[in-house]
């Protein structure tokens, strides 16, 4: 089921007006989730950090021991390309993806070069302005490295977020504050996270159960660029409940103000109103 409008699909060598069919029912990604994606955003004329997300999506597919055929270059014309049918008022969401074909050894490891790969583009608008989400402890865990894929943008790592999420959205919470193996705290169910205290920002240090972002690096890039103190550390849900902002970042809007982590509410502040403007300052700068 589609989430935006206006969709174009990229599938063995061509641009398709639709959410066109990609994967047969025998493929390894459909039987055993070998699938990989990674998002970018299209808006106001630009695709701010396309390569680093192209780019991405490769390393992904390897993590999964799928052998990546598109390379980082060819991956941006292409996109650009489905891109034109777009104008600059559109937002698109922009999701390239590899999936296995093949296995061998029983069928559960994939085979090299048997690989699927498509780009779906989708309208979907920005969130605004004044937006903002709600945050809340859950019971289901980041996992690591020793028994699962966190080091891929993988379709299989969704089904533990969407128990999160649903967990969350049952208490009445937009979103869940996830920890990770140790119980401190690693990111929300579908984005990175920043606390703000006395000034100085603060967020979790990347420890192998969650990936670092793309976006999360440009907001860090923006802010200690602009003078604020931005730290990396081990942070406990206690640290969170001290903090006098909160906030998400993720490709698909950002940057998300968080008002309440359970019984805590915080301001929309400074901080974060200054990191939401500096990241579309620096995306028009982008070419």
């Amino acid at each position: 089921m589609a989430t935006g409008t206006h969709i174009r699909t990229y599938f063995e060598g061509r641009w398709h007006e639709g959410d066109v069919p990609i994967m047969r029912a025998a493929d390894h990604g459909a039987w055993l989730g070998t699938t990989v994606f990674d998002g970018a955003r299209f808006f106001d004329g630009r695709a701010p950090d396309l390569a680093a997300h192209c780019a991405r999506v490769n390393r992904s597919a390897k993590a999964l021991m799928i052998t990546p055929t598109v390379g980082t270059e060819e991956m941006l014309e292409i996109v650009k390309e489905g891109l034109t049918a777009y104008g600059p008022d559109d937002a698109v969401y922009i999701r390239p993806m590899y999936w296995a074909l093949d296995g061998g050894h029983l069928g559960v490891m994939p085979l090299p070069d048997a690989t699927g790969f498509a780009v779906s583009l989708e309208v979907i608008p920005m969130a605004a302005e004044n937006s903002s989400s709600t945050l809340t402890r859950t019971r289901f865990r980041r996992p690591v490295l020793e028994d699962n894929v966190v080091d891929a943008k993988a379709g299989c790592l969704y089904p533990n977020n969407a128990r999160m999420l649903s967990e969350a959205r049952a208490k009445g919470f937009g979103n869940a504050l996830v920890a990770d193996a140790m119980g401190n705290v690693a990111e929300s169910a579908t984005a990175n996270v920043f606390m703000v205290k006395d000034g100085e920002v603060f967020t979790p240090i990347p420890n192998g159960t969650f990936l670092a972002g793309i976006t999360r690096a440009r907001h860090m890039a923006n802010m200690r660029a602009d003078g604020i103190v931005v730290h990396e550390k081990v942070l406990s849900f206690e640290d969170f409940h001290a903090a006098d902002e909160v906030f998400m970042s993720g490709n698909m809007m950002k940057v998300t103000p968080v008002t309440a982590f359970d019984d805590t509410q915080y301001q929309i502040g400074p901080v974060t109103r200054r990191a939401r403007e500096m990241y579309w300052d620096w995306a028009a700068s982008e070419t």
